[in-house]
């Protein structure tokens, strides 16, 4: 295999990053990361559209190509035409980032059938969606690829309230895994991201308990951020973990490394 010089191993120039649920949040911070390494960026949303103008307009700024496309990836076919309006505007896909997803808080007796088919569909089933769909373009080109899944820590240490939540990204770690060992014959590498918490604008307003409890345990004294996670992706996606395929790492500042008893 060809070696990449150390200098290079991050240059994502006239390479071409899907990432879904890009229109604010995790998914902005992924996509905006992706552009300052020099890659075209589509921007996949559901009903944001501000928020994806405003992380096409960041794109832009740092010299690299954008597309906002919006789909409802629960939708049989929408993953598809994704896809193919991506290939339509940059002519290729490289990577894959499933980043869309939905986090709900709902104790388990509580949990309507209705609700928990949401999350699952949201969560899981359209990843898996995009997974199949992005795979299958990466295979026709004949050149590898990668694709990443966001799921979360919780999908291995669970929390009360979220109990549908931890089993969608469970079910998404899992997926890659599978997907990992099937699809390393045509050079397509997964993997998955397990944030901790992320910070965002009014969350220690919203939620001032969790966000003391998380301070006062992880080990690194902070919240995470986009950026923490798009560098995490950045890495998967790069050939600096170009014989990593099937794994998940975990970006959490620590936080699982405490004591469960």
């Amino acid at each position: 295999m060809k070696k990449t010089p150390v200098n290079n191993l991050f240059d994502f120039k006239e390479k071409v990053v899907l990432v879904t649920g890009a229109g604010g949040g995790v998914g902005a911070g992924i996509a905006t990361r992706f552009a300052e390494a020099g890659a075209d960026v589509a921007i996949h949303y559901r009903a944001n559209v501000d928020g994806a103008r405003t992380t096409a307009a960041r794109i832009k700024a740092l010299g690299s190509q954008s597309l906002i496309v919006q789909a409802e990836l629960t939708r049989p076919g929408d993953s598809e035409k994704l896809v193919s309006r991506v290939v339509e505007k940059f002519g290729h896909l490289d990577v894959l980032i499933n980043n869309a997803g939905v986090y709900p808080v709902t104790p388990l007796l509580n949990i309507r059938l209705e609700e928990w088919q949401e999350v699952i569909n949201t969560n899981l089933t359209s990843a898996f969606l995009c997974l199949q769909a992005a795979a299958s373009q990466m295979t026709a080109q004949g050149n590898g690829g990668a694709i990443v899944n966001i799921i979360s820590i919780e999908a291995l240490n669970p929390a009360p309230g979220h109990s549908h939540y931890a089993a969608s990204k469970a079910g998404m770690d899992m997926l890659g895994r599978t997907a990992a060992r099937e699809l390393g014959k045509y050079g397509i590498r997964v993997n998955s991201v397990a944030p901790g918490l992320i910070e965002r604008e009014g969350l220690e307003q919203a939620w001032p308990d969790g966000v003391s409890r998380w301070l006062s345990s992880v080990p690194l004294q902070r919240m995470g951020t986009p950026e923490d996670i798009g560098d995490a992706c950045l890495f998967l996606a790069s050939p600096a973990s170009r014989w990593i395929s099937g794994a998940t790492l975990v970006v959490d500042g620590g936080m699982l490394t405490n004591q469960v008893y």
